[in-house]
């Protein structure tokens, strides 16, 4: 059973940085694609970032390119999303998902695994 616990969302101030944290379990995720996604009430989940655990390549959304950054700590099966700027727009829950999809994907449709989403609020 894989489980996907996020942690680490909060209140910021537009401009500051956050990281979450996304520590998963219950199988060896190698060749798994483990993104992060984000909704903000009333909108689509969108994704922001993900990454081929194995390979460590990586991929982002054209919004938060040059912002965010996903990494993968292998001994700690963990994924992190660093996230830098942030913008009042971008207060949302964040969740972390991931499934064995032989490549990335940014339709939250691939993704089987979900975990229970963390609140990020951004204040102007």
């Amino acid at each position: 059973q894989v489980q996907l616990v996020e942690s680490g969302g909060g209140l910021v101030q537009a401009g500051d940085s956050l990281r979450l944290s996304c520590a998963a379990s219950g199988r060896t995720f190698s060749n798994y694609a483990m993104a992060w996604f984000r909704q903000a009430p009333g909108k689509e989940r969108e994704c922001v970032a993900g990454i081929i655990w194995s390979a460590g390549t990586s991929y982002y959304a054209d919004s938060v390119k040059g912002r965010f950054t996903i990494s993968r700590d292998n001994a700690k099966n963990t994924v992190y999303l660093q996230m830098n700027s942030l913008k009042p727009a971008e207060p949302a829950v964040y969740y972390c998902a991931c499934d064995f999809l032989g490549g990335g994907s940014y339709d939250p449709r691939d993704y089987r695994y979900w975990g229970q989403g963390t609140q990020t609020t951004v204040s102007s």
